[in-house]
């Protein structure tokens, strides 16, 4: 049996998946990017998984509340803001992974997209120069764990919230849908 590590900033976001070709292994790493990696790493250590799995809740200034995005592309808006030589704060995941799922946008269900998630150290309340599909506070720093690891990521984003209105109070109001609306989401693409 394949083992998937499936990764969760916080309890209130953790839903089941099942699929009978996969063992899914559910890790909470807290919230930030050191705290992300770190329990990520050990993950990885521990169980060797054929991919990590991350799935979670998100800000967006582009996309509608309730869109699920499949995202391979990493942007870590705190290392852009440095530019210093060697910072790598833009990246794509590596790697071959087990199945395929589609995002999910306007309600629309599409195969296409090379979607982005901007990371940082800071819940983001207003557009200012941001860009980006999705806005958290994590899969950046997994996908560097795995990428260090040879390990394939993905990471699947349901939108909570549209920067700028309301954002943290309308976010921990949408958990439940997002939970809802997640589980529902791999029960019909794994398989």
């Amino acid at each position: 049996m394949k083992k998937i590590v499936v990764t969760f900033a916080l309890p209130q976001e953790q839903v089941a998946l099942k699929a009978g070709a996969y063992e899914f292994i559910p890790v909470v790493t807290g919230v930030g990017k050191a705290r992300s990696a770190l329990v990520t790493m050990k993950a990885v250590m521990t169980h060797r998984p054929e991919l990590v799995l991350n799935v979670g809740t998100a800000g967006t200034l582009r996309h509608l509340v309730g869109d699920i995005l499949v995202c391979r592309h990493f942007f870590d808006r705190d290392f852009s803001k440095t530019q210093l030589p060697g910072i790598s704060y833009d990246c794509r995941a590596e790697g071959a992974v087990p199945f395929r799922l589609p995002s999910v946008v306007g309600g629309v269900e599409t195969w296409e997209g090379d979607y982005i998630v901007n990371t940082g150290d800071d819940f983001v309340t207003a557009a200012a120069d941001a860009s980006g599909d999705v806005f958290d506070m994590e899969a950046f720093a997994q996908q560097q764990v795995c990428q260090e690891e040879h390990v394939p990521f993905v990471s699947v984003k349901y939108v909570t919230d549209i920067i700028g209105q309301n954002s943290v109070k309308v976010w921990a109001d949408k958990l439940a849908d997002a939970r809802s609306a997640l589980t529902g989401y791999f029960k019909r693409y794994l398989n």
